[in-house]
């Protein structure tokens, strides 16, 4: 197939589209943060990137914590509004009727709406460009009990998380396999299907 060429854009997508919280239980603010992901699992190291203008990255770079909580897609709006309006003038917490509860090793508070949030606390800094990367060792993590199955293994696909591409939203679709589905077939005797369909890979 023809390829157009644009010039260098950020258009990584899908990513997740999740609420984080930060400040405090008496004091919370929400933002939307669709720039985050995983830097190591060994320690558990995540990154949010904020705009220096928003107002929840003054809040973060002063406690040096923050709760990544993903979002399921039943939120979408709810998610939307936390990352246009501004916590500035508005009590994004009170305005949208999310419930906030303690964390467990951080100040900031978690949603409880959420089906799974981690308790970050910042290491790093950096700033590039337009977003400063707040990196972050996660040192909790509270996951609803309804996704966990009999022998205690997480289901993460049961929450129909929301997911954002190039402005806007998504919920994630259908399962396709686990990891390692493309030798699974091979240690049966059976010949993996590892080239793309209609296409000449030789």
């Amino acid at each position: 197939m023809s390829k157009v060429y644009w010039k260098g854009s950020a258009l990584l997508a899908p990513v997740p589209s999740v609420m984080v919280s930060c400040g405090t239980a008496e004091r919370a603010n929400i933002i939307t943060i669709g720039w985050c992901g995983v830097v190591s699992t060994r320690p558990p190291r995540v990154y949010i990137s904020v705009r220096p203008e928003r107002h929840s990255h003054g809040i973060i770079k002063e406690s040096g914590e923050f709760v990544i909580n993903l979002t399921p897609s039943s939120l979408v709006e709810v998610c939307d509004y936390v990352g246009t309006v501004t916590g500035k003038k508005v009590d994004k917490v009170k305005k949208t009727g999310l419930t906030m509860i303690p964390s467990r090793e951080v100040a900031a508070p978690s949603i409880e709406n959420s089906p799974l949030s981690l308790e970050c606390k910042v290491c790093d800094v950096y700033s590039y460009g337009s977003h400063d990367m707040f990196v972050a060792d996660v040192v909790a993590v509270s996951v609803d009990e309804e996704l966990l199955d009999e022998k205690g293994k997480l289901r993460l696909d049961r929450s129909n998380l929301l997911v954002f591409a190039h402005g806007e939203y998504f919920a994630l679709g259908k399962k396709l396999g686990p990891i390692g589905i493309s030798v699974k077939d091979k240690k049966k005797g059976k010949k993996a299907k590892v080239r793309p369909k209609g296409k000449d890979t030789k």
